[in-house]
């Protein structure tokens, strides 16, 4: 019997040799492996990022066309008020929170001239400050659109009745600051005439964008409240988009009450009513209209607005896939800041209560 349990069949090697062979051959897969290129390690070994050169913007041009998919939207945008500080350093902003897109307002129409664009009623000084700091913001791999209309000034639209002098007031500011995209904040919707002129007037921007190749992103930015956009805004979005416009992004401005605990509560539920509203508005779907959607308190101090408050925001914007955050009225804290454009810590401080 022990000698039959020993026994192999004919042509099977001693288990002496197959042993050697499995041996010599995990050996030789092992060095062939090593020898294989592998991906660069850090210090706290994880893959090193690869290196890759951005073009700088020379003094005076538009950021360069690219043939590669568009860069994923920003997390968050700063506001400058370009009309109290005209000299605003954006690359040293940048540098300081981190955050490289921003949006500069706010363009409206001259005191005395209805269809010249001006910031806040003054023209800018010679040689323009701006177009300096956007330059070097675009040279660090920032940039930066511009908003029209806003709580103080009008809206070219509203005051420029000529269709002709409209437009070329719209080229005039594209060709001078090449922005990223155009923001109309609209604080009264309920004529219609001025809804039909920028709408047109809209319409032709961005098929001249188009057919130069560098599509312009249109923006509105409505107030809201917890019953969401008023009937007149949510008329003006549909019909902006019915003569031709494209919408990419409504921007939800809730004023922050002062010392409230609720605020942010009160601008989740805002977001939320809002929402069911934007499928009428801009002909969207459930998951769109989320994408299609940015949130922005409006501070009067900025310690309106903590770290949490921060982080809650991101989470709530990184769970729905909301198309931005941003602040308007007082200036965010650094801190603040930074956290408006991180990952949030986690997914459950997205509570609205």
């Amino acid at each position: 019997m022990e000698t039959a349990r020993h026994a192999r069949p004919a042509g099977t090697p001693p288990r002496s040799v197959l042993v050697l062979a499995t041996l010599t051959l995990i050996s030789g897969t092992a060095t062939a492996l090593w020898l294989l290129p592998g991906r660069a390690l850090t210090s706290a070994g994880t893959p090193a990022a690869p290196i890759s050169a951005q073009p700088a913007v020379g003094v005076g041009s538009p950021p360069p066309a690219a043939a590669a998919p568009a860069p994923r939207a920003p997390a968050y945008v700063a506001f400058v008020d370009a009309v109290r500080d005209p000299a605003f350093n954006l690359p040293d902003a940048a540098r300081r929170t981190g955050v490289t897109t921003y949006t500069l307002g706010h363009i409206s129409s001259g005191v005395s001239a209805a269809c010249t664009p001006t910031w806040g009623g003054q023209a800018m000084p010679t040689p323009n400050p701006l177009v300096g700091g956007l330059n070097r913001l675009r040279a660090e791999g920032g940039d930066a659109g511009v908003a029209f209309g806003g709580p103080e000034g009008r809206e070219l639209s509203a005051t420029c009745a000529d269709p002709d002098l409209l437009l070329a007031a719209y080229r005039n500011v594209i060709a001078t600051y090449h922005p990223a995209g155009l923001d109309f904040e609209v604080h009264d919707s309920t004529d219609p005439a001025t809804t039909a002129r920028r709408a047109t007037a809209v319409a032709r921007l961005q098929r001249e964008s188009r057919e130069r190749g560098r599509p312009l992103a249109v923006t509105f930015t409505l107030p809201a409240s917890t019953l969401g956009l008023t009937p007149q805004d949510r008329t003006m979005l549909y019909q902006t988009r019915q003569a031709g416009a494209e919408i990419s992004t409504v921007n939800l401005l809730v004023p922050f009450q002062p010392g409230s605990a609720r605020n942010v509560r009160r601008l989740l539920i805002a977001a939320r009513s809002t929402h069911a509203q934007l499928g009428w508005a801009l002909g969207t779907g459930e998951r769109a209209s989320w994408r299609r959607m940015g949130l922005t308190p409006l501070l009067a101090d900025p310690r309106d607005l903590t770290l949490l408050d921060a982080q809650r925001l991101v989470t709530f914007q990184t769970r729905y896939n909301l198309a931005w955050l941003s602040v308007r009225g007082a200036t965010p804290t650094d801190e603040v800041s930074r956290a408006l454009s991180t990952t949030p810590p986690s997914p459950n401080l997205a509570q609205v209560n």
